[in-house]
């Protein structure tokens, strides 16, 4: 064990693509039950490093630690912790109903039949999934993202990554997903959320501290009250704080 971080990284790096790193020297530090946000330009290297920190892939060098364990040396405790959600649909069964999708996820947990029937039932009705027996891709936009949210809670897990959920989404869902993220997972379960997306509005209402990422590197990170005081005024937005921070770097 290293330190109380839910999630810390050293100078985490993944290869080369077109002569540029895509994850580079990255050094981060999550602290446990906070909504952390990751923000980039499509491309920035925001999906590349969920997934190093998911243990999807691995990385050319650097270090990554979750809820202490040292993932390249005990992957099984540092991804127990863990939990991904993302906008992918096709990580579903699309023939399946909603509950058979989430029936088969719990079986690959090892949940017994009677647990998993509670577990899935207790996920539908807080996440507010009122037709579980419809076909996957019969529901909404809305609806597959909740059932991905549910199936990532299946087990639990103390820390959750969630990449680009919004991306798809009418405002109004979009908007209550992030109120779901921010008030029960967050604010009633007390779990971490590292939480990316590109989309500036999402930040504002959700984040502790944000990361923004740009070509594979973090270029500023804190809470809005210090990034805006490194910019040298408070009545400065998101927008204004990010155009600050890419215009700085170059």
């Amino acid at each position: 064990m290293v330190d109380s971080a839910a999630i810390k990284t050293l100078g985490l790096t993944k290869g080369f693509v077109r002569n540029r790193r895509v994850v580079d020297k990255i050094n981060l530090s999550v602290n446990k039950g906070e909504l952390f946000c990751l923000v980039g330009a499509n491309g920035a290297g925001k999906s590349t490093l969920i997934k190093l920190l998911c243990n999807l892939i691995l990385p050319t060098s650097g270090e990554i630690f979750i809820n202490g364990y040292d993932m390249l040396r005990n992957s099984n405790k540092a991804c127990a912790s863990i939990g991904l959600v993302t906008g992918d649909e096709r990580s579903f069964y699309w023939r399946l109903t909603g509950r058979e999708n989430m029936e088969f996820f719990a079986a690959l947990y090892n949940l017994s039949t009677v647990a998993a029937r509670k577990k899935i039932n207790g996920l539908f009705e807080m996440l507010h999934i009122e037709e579980p027996d419809k076909r996957f891709q019969e529901y909404p936009s809305g609806v597959k993202q909740r059932l991905s949210i549910a199936r990532s809670l299946l087990d639990d897990p103390d820390i959750l990554f969630i990449d680009e959920l919004t991306k798809n989404l009418d405002p109004l869902s979009a908007r209550d997903l992030r109120r779901f993220i921010k008030e029960t997972l967050v604010g009633r379960q007390g779990k971490t959320i590292f939480f990316s997306t590109h989309q500036l509005y999402e930040v504002e209402e959700l984040a502790d501290r944000i990361a923004f990422m740009v070509d594979g590197r973090i270029i500023a990170v804190g809470t809005l009250d210090e990034l805006k005081a490194l910019t040298g005024t408070q009545d400065v937005t998101i927008d204004g704080i990010y155009s600050y921070f890419i215009n700085k770097r170059d």
